[in-house]
């Protein structure tokens, strides 16, 4: 005769979340690992980064008018003019604003030497081009926030992707353990039907739910390899994905059962989108200050140093030194319409800063109440998968007495196929429930 069902069912059953059978040595891609390669290759954190470069380049651009301008100057000139060459007149050069006299030469035209350089420096402009500095300083840090901001972005999108493929692969092993199970009743239906104890009716139901299991497997495996790819995505792989996933989870968050006024103060604390929004409102209340020092005068000293000459042997030293005093007097009201603009960049920066702490806030009791949700499915799947195991051996038990029907066999194996998937359908909702939690509070 042959052994009862649950002889050969259950050990399947019990493995039904495993590792998927390995038919490749595809290499095991760790949590960890994803995390550091998607730091390292994500094209969404390089444009950041590139972005925050950009910014302190603009920093610099900034900070120039601070500091004196030094140019150099060397040309040669062909002259030939009104004074040049005749029997009269001279020829005038000049560089930096200092007169060079030239003594004519032919009636052709003369060659003219000149070599030197000028200086200016800023002495004062009632704090507009210091303030304009700040600001893009500021700018700077704003911009290092956001990169931070799609650090974290990229975080939360790899550890979701990640355990997404987790909870697909898990999947694959709960398919194929039912398949198996459906196998091993074919196998013992056939014998049953063979020695006339059971209606061929059955043997047809069994071949239906071996088929439909098959469609299962495949439906997994396919998922498993698109959740796959969209992994290799977060990460920045490519369509690179000759990888197996590995069984890694989130520990428990330190303060995930706090309170949620103290979270979300570490929340405040920590985000990095809250210190952008702050460096931008900076930037934008020290722009108002620079556009307001346009209203004064720019107060800015020069000098000029060269020599020139007809011939390189023989050239005749020029300077000249001043203070130049620029005030523009009226622009159509150019500078007023600039700082009102700045002012109402700051205080629309700052709403915006408001509008921010109420999302994180609501992230952060999201996330802590999906976690203890998630914990508490777990516990519900668990006990579901346990009844769902034991139905199956009753079932099994029925159906080898002659007591039971194909029809309730296969109902408690579809029980528990659907048990087996919400118990990793409870550990996946944990997992990224952790993960976006961990994003919530602005920690890596």
């Amino acid at each position: 005769m042959f052994p009862p069902l649950a002889v050969v069912v259950l050990p399947v059953l019990l493995q039904a979340a495993s590792v998927p059978d390995a038919t490749t040595n595809a290499r095991v891609l760790r949590l960890d690992d994803a995390v550091a390669t998607a730091l390292k290759n994500q094209p969404t954190i390089q444009q950041a980064r590139a972005q925050t470069n950009a910014a302190g380049g603009r920093a610099t651009q900034a900070r120039a008018g601070l500091f004196p301008q030094l140019t150099a100057v060397a040309s040669y000139q062909r002259i030939r003019s009104a004074g040049v060459g005749g029997r009269s007149g001279t020829a005038t050069t000049t560089v930096g604003g200092a007169p060079s006299a030239i003594t004519p030469s032919g009636t052709s035209g003369i060659d003219v030497f000149t070599f030197g350089g000028s200086a200016t420096q800023l002495l004062w402009d009632f704090g507009a081009t210091y303030n304009r500095s700040r600001a893009a300083s500021r700018l700077v840090d704003a911009a290092s926030a956001n990169e931070k901001t799609a650090s974290q972005n990229v975080l939360v999108d790899v550890r979701r992707s990640y355990f997404t493929a987790r909870a697909q692969k898990a999947l694959i092993g709960v398919a194929r353990g039912s398949l198996q199970n459906f196998q091993q009743h074919l196998t013992q239906i056939e014998g049953f039907v063979g020695v006339g104890t059971r209606p061929e009716i059955d043997l047809a139901q069994a071949r239906t739910d071996v088929a439909n299991s098959r469609l299962q497997v495949i439906d997994a495996e396919n998922a498993y390899a698109v959740a796959k790819a969209q992994l290799s995505r977060a990460i920045g792989l490519g369509g690179a994905s000759d990888y197996e996933v590995a069984d890694d989870e989130l520990p428990p968050i330190d303060g995930e059962d706090l309170a949620t006024d103290r979270l979300v103060a570490r929340a405040f604390a920590a985000r990095p989108e809250l210190l952008a929004l702050d460096k931008q409102r900076e930037a934008y209340q020290l722009s108002a200050k620079a556009y307001r020092g346009q209203y004064g005068p720019a107060l800015t000293a020069s000098a000029g140093a060269s020599e020139t000459g007809t011939d390189l042997g023989d050239l005749g030293p020029a300077w000249s030194v001043g203070v130049n005093l620029n005030w523009p007097i009226f622009q159509g009201g150019l500078t007023h319409g600039q700082v009102r603009e700045a002012e109402a960049n700051a205080d629309a920066t700052r709403a915006q800063t408001d509008t921010q702490k109420l999302q994180i806030r609501v992230d952060v009791q999201q996330a802590q109440l999906d976690i203890r949700a998630a914990k508490a499915s777990q516990v519900a799947a668990g006990e579901a998968l346990t009844n769902a195991r034991e139905r199956l051996r009753l079932a099994e038990g029925r159906y080898a007495s002659g007591v039971g029907s194909i029809i309730e066999l296969g109902d408690a194996q579809v029980a528990l196929t659907t048990a087996a998937a919400q118990v990793v359908q409870a550990q996946f909702r944990l997992s990224t429930a952790r993960a976006d939690l961990l994003a919530a509070l602005g920690q890596r």
